[in-house]
């Protein structure tokens, strides 16, 4: 269900609308992002169910929970989490770097970001089964 007219921030930014596989939790976002990366550590592999995870990040007050504030499952600290649908289990993203910032899992985007994934990261780690093969450039571990 993508959004007939782009959402606009108060700063002019194209709003993005989110939301878990079940419906119960809707987030905007603005379509801001500073980064984004196919991540393929064992953590964000098992967090996905899958080889690796795709995400943007952005900081975590652009993130807004819309609908379903109390259906929201917390894994982790605080500052440090991946945060899902209690109902359906879906990721919606993670909040890292001491809670500055949130990974959004960009499976959960309903309206298209105009950033892609520049980059896989943790490919030291990957998932033996699974193939890279596009030319997006690959570290071993994290990436600046």
């Amino acid at each position: 269900m993508r959004s007939e007219v782009p959402l606009e921030s108060d700063a002019g930014n194209r709003l993005l609308v989110g939301e878990c596989g079940c419906g119960a939790v809707r987030y905007r976002v603005a379509d801001a992002f500073l980064y984004a990366s196919n991540c393929h550590c064992s953590r964000c592999r098992a967090a996905t169910g899958s080889a690796f995870k795709p995400f943007a990040g952005i900081e975590q007050e652009k993130l807004e929970i819309t609908d379903g504030l109390d259906a929201l499952l917390v894994f982790g600290e605080e500052d440090l989490n991946d945060t899902r649908c209690a109902a359906c289990g879906s990721l919606l993203f993670s909040v890292v770097r001491d809670g500055a910032y949130v990974h959004v899992a960009m499976g959960s985007l309903v309206d298209a970001p105009s950033i892609r994934p520049t980059k896989h990261i943790f490919v030291g780690s990957k998932a033996p089964w699974f193939e890279i093969t596009d030319n997006l450039p690959q570290f071993e571990e994290h990436a600046t």
